[in-house]
């Protein structure tokens, strides 16, 4: 069995991929020299898979899927974990801005006893908004998770490969790895590595994509969006009812109910806004519930640059074809 396996989610990177792999290759071969590479192909559109494919006839020791049409990365990750065959499993993005020199740093530091860690950046080396939408996702995963250590989250982890056995079975849609992986096992870390700038290509998340990404997980992996409108309807019934009692004692005091067209009708949108709010998040759990039922897979793989049938075959489509 092998000792590591890396997973890169791939996406319009055909320019870094070479490079990537050299420099995985010079650290793990001096690190850990039993490992595999597996690139995983989220449909970008551009020329990556062609480089993929050509790194798999020149080593041996790397392994590519394309996915069928564009999952998302988690999704796509999904995949590339349920292919893995090794004890360890390394994840990084494809961008070079996470050194694969820091990976030695990753195993000392699971080699503690932890069964994940992170590699969360000393520095963050996103835009204004990139950043502020990561810190709004991390709060998010925070109230998924019900873990502190959620603040350190990045896609620069490695975890034991036993913890996938807790979420064999997993079929929904929406997936998140890092909720995922909380299933498994409480004992968390993280230790502060290197970001270098992205030179080449522009990231696929923007602020707009990140935020989607934390309401998906506000609703997919937890009752906190409920929660949070039970609140609401206590608190503004709560003041319905003082406003119930103000426009009674009036009328006895004053002999007449509570004037002005202005007020009724801010008491109705205010009261309106939040029934629309809680029915809102109402439907994204029905929806979700919806699409659970429809059984839908997280991804489906088209093409492989090997023959081998692994685990990722659970999900795979039957018309899957291999290019070797």
């Amino acid at each position: 069995m092998l000792n590591l396996s890396i997973i890169v989610l791939v996406y319009r990177s055909s320019r870094s991929l070479a490079e990537l792999h050299r420099r995985l290759v010079h650290v793990l071969e001096s690190t850990e020299p039993s490992f595999e590479i597996i690139f995983v192909e989220d449909c970008g559109g551009d020329e990556s898979w062609s480089v993929i494919e050509a790194l798999a006839v020149q080593d041996t020791r790397v392994r590519g899927v394309k996915l069928a049409r564009n999952f998302g990365q988690h999704n796509a990750l999904l995949c590339g974990i349920r292919a893995a065959k090794g004890k360890l499993i390394i994840t990084i993005d494809d961008d070079l801005q996470n050194p694969p020199e820091e990976i030695p740093k990753l195993l000392d530091e699971i080699s503690k006893g932890y069964d994940v860690v992170y590699g969360s950046p000393a520095n963050e080396t996103h835009g204004f908004f990139r950043n502020q939408a990561s810190r709004i996702t991390k709060l998010a995963l925070q109230g998924a998770m019900g873990m502190e250590s959620a603040s350190k989250v990045s896609a620069f982890r490695v975890f034991r490969t036993r913890l996938r056995d807790v979420f064999e079975a997993y079929r929904s849609p929406q997936v998140n790895i890092d909720v995922l992986l909380t299933w498994g096992t409480t004992r968390f870390s993280s230790i502060n590595v290197r970001q270098d700038e992205r030179k080449i290509g522009d990231s696929g998340y923007g602020f707009k994509k990140l935020a989607a990404h934390a309401i998906n997980m506000m609703t997919g992996f937890s009752v906190l969006p409920l929660q949070i409108a039970s609140v609401l309807g206590i608190l503004f019934g709560s003041i319905g009812f003082v406003i119930l009692a103000y426009v009674v004692v009036g009328y006895f005091l004053h002999g007449s109910a509570v004037p002005g067209f202005a007020f009724l009708a801010s008491i109705i949108a205010i009261f309106s806004g939040v029934q629309l709010f809680t029915l809102g998040i109402f439907g994204e759990y029905l929806a979700r519930m919806h699409f659970r039922s429809m059984e839908r897979p997280p991804y489906a793989v088209l093409l492989r640059t090997e023959r081998t049938v692994s685990s990722c075959d659970a999900q795979d489509t039957e018309q899957a074809t291999f290019s070797r």
